[in-house]
């Protein structure tokens, strides 16, 4: 089985990706203030209706906003041709860089500086839709990658999912951690997709793809 590309983007046209775009830009330049639908219909040139009737209120607009950041990070989906190792690894790498592209990147750490700001003991409203919205979907798809990677003989666990945070934290180790209070992110984050990548096929991999 090789695996088909996941679309790369929400089923938004080009017009609502531009507005997203500003979106982001307004939260990362001016902080949660900045972003109003007011606000953002300036930024983006639009009308304030065209705001509610594309992404509804402000927490579908965050909605949004957090799907097309995670869209950022590319897994596949099965098709019907057959996996090899050599694609399964250059899957995995391409998701171990992308991963660590779009949580180093400012909008990332902007909409997670924010929602560990507004956590309390009922959460935060905003935490829970990055959850839902961006990183488990990003979690489903990479999910599906490591699944079929077993069904054709290239990997071994148990679990799936024990599996899968396995790959996630030799990736992102306690890189997104230190970013968040404020270290420089990596110059090139390639080193660290690569070395995270030989050490999962090394736990994981069958005979033959993990030498």
């Amino acid at each position: 089985m090789q695996l088909a590309a996941h679309p790369h983007q929400p089923d938004y046209s080009p017009r609502q990706n531009d507005v997203l775009d500003s979106a982001l830009r307004l939260l990362v330049d001016g902080g949660e203030k900045a972003l109003t639908t007011a606000g953002v219909a300036r930024a983006a040139n639009c009308s304030k209706e065209s705001l509610y009737k594309w992404f509804g209120d402000r927490d579908g607009l965050l909605s949004a906003m957090i799907a097309f950041q995670q869209s950022k990070v590319r897994t596949f989906e099965r098709s019907g041709e057959r996996l090899t190792a050599d694609l399964l690894h250059v899957h995995l790498e391409r998701f171990a860089l992308d991963l660590l592209d779009v949580l180093s990147g400012e909008v990332s750490l902007a909409l997670n500086r924010l929602a560990i700001g507004q956590s309390g003991p009922g959460g935060s409203k905003l935490g829970k839709l990055l959850v839902e919205h961006g990183r488990r979907q990003i979690d489903r798809r990479a999910i599906a990658l490591i699944d079929a990677g077993k069904a054709a003989g290239l990997l071994r666990f148990e679990h799936a999912d024990s599996a899968y945070y396995a790959l996630y934290g030799l990736i992102v180790s306690d890189l997104h951690v230190r970013m968040l209070l404020g270290e420089p992110r990596l110059e090139d984050n390639g080193p660290q997709a690569r070395k995270a990548i030989d050490a999962f096929l090394a736990l994981h991999g069958s005979e033959g793809v993990s030498e």
